[in-house]
């Protein structure tokens, strides 16, 4: 996966800077995400390694509906097609969306709760984040029972485990030492 990642990052790179220049991250990010899911499918990975299908055939295969292959979008992906990389397109997708959020200054926290949170929390919860990051956060709320009580919170790198399930983990490895 890591060498997927490698050969992805500078197509992602050159990905962003034409949407940047045509202002339209947020419509490449759809795209991709759509041509990413599209390149995750089993049968399709078994069409773009096919002899029998044309370049255009691939080519279109990951084109959205009304989308021209002349269009910068389309020559991206005629660009991945003639260098044997449309396999990338998942990876391509995940990394141009981190270069996306690194230049909006956003961040997508996932939230795992062990009860709802109502909407008071969820904006200290997103006020707290955002000063810590200095980021506009965004949350992702996943109600698991299994946490017992409290919350995980995932932003990136960084995991803050505040659940009861977490704590009592703690408590058993250091009992243990």
């Amino acid at each position: 996966m890591s060498n997927a990642l490698t050969l992805a990052r500078p197509y992602a790179r050159a990905a962003f800077e034409l949407a940047k220049v045509d202002q339209a991250a947020a419509e490449w990010s759809g795209k991709l995400s759509l041509a990413a899911h599209i390149a995750a499918n089993d049968t399709v990975q078994s069409l773009i390694n096919s002899p029998k299908l044309t370049a255009a055939d691939r080519l279109h295969l990951f084109l959205p509906e009304g989308e021209n292959s002349d269009s910068r979008y389309g020559r991206f992906l005629a660009l991945l097609e003639g260098n044997q990389r449309l396999s990338l397109l998942p990876q391509i997708a995940e990394l141009f969306d981190l270069l996306r959020a690194e230049d909006e200054r956003t961040l997508r926290v996932r939230v795992r709760s062990a009860m709802a949170i109502d909407a008071v929390q969820q904006q200290e919860l997103t006020g707290a984040l955002a000063a810590r990051f200095k980021r506009v956060a965004t949350l992702d709320i996943v109600i698991d029972p299994e946490l017992i009580g409290g919350a995980v919170v995932e932003a990136g790198d960084v995991v803050i485990d505040g659940s009861m399930r977490g704590k009592l983990q703690r408590l058993r490895t250091e009992l243990a030492q």
